[in-house]
């Protein structure tokens, strides 16, 4: 006859404690409540430089708030004279973003200019004390010191989501999660 040599699972092992913390982990996520602030022309030319496809904003918006509370969602968009964005516009209504527009400015000798760093900054801050966590939507390293107030000053805990390859290197690190749409861009991204 053999000899049992298993040692009896034992109640409270630490697979039982690592399976205990991972679920009290995800009921608090659940709690989250979230702000996402979308950086549209960043992430568009993210894409078309490196994919030459355009974005699904909507996924991105699904799968970096997954089981969370989403508080509000902003997107940053730029109005251009021919208006040939307006049926995107709409569509993004649809989704469930609030809709933040300026104007494309145009300065002499034809130089254009884009830029909603600030207000997606001042957004982020005047939203601070309703949400846990500030979703980022972009690439840009400008918003390290934005990360790091809300980080530091404010108590949140800040996400970056956007294509590994044009992010900065320094944002990635400055945020508690980065979601590099990378890893599966075919799921992100609209041909």
């Amino acid at each position: 006859m053999k000899k049992n040599t298993k040692k009896p699972t034992q109640k409270g092992s630490d697979t039982d404690k690592a399976e205990k913390i991972a679920s009290m982990l995800q009921e608090q996520k659940q709690h989250q409540r979230v702000g996402v602030f979308i950086d549209a022309q960043n992430m568009y030319h993210s894409a078309k430089n490196l994919y030459k496809a355009r974005v699904n904003f909507k996924r991105i918006l699904d799968e970096a708030v997954g089981s969370r509370k989403l508080i509000r969602a902003f997107i940053y968009v730029i109005r251009t004279e021919s208006g040939e964005e307006k049926a995107f516009f709409e569509a993004l209504k649809k989704g469930g973003f609030e809709i933040k527009e300026k104007d494309l400015q145009i300065f002499p000798g034809g130089m254009k200019k884009a830029d909603w760093d600030v207000g997606m900054a001042v957004d982020s801050i005047r939203l601070s004390d309703k949400i846990d966590v500030a979703i980022l939507v972009t690439g840009d390293g400008d918003f390290i010191p934005l990360v790091e107030y809300l980080r530091i000053a404010e108590g949140l805990k800040v996400e970056v989501v956007s294509f590994g390859r044009s992010t900065s290197s320094k944002l990635k690190e400055s945020v508690d999660v980065f979601m590099d749409l990378e890893d599966e861009p075919g799921k992100f991204l609209i041909k």
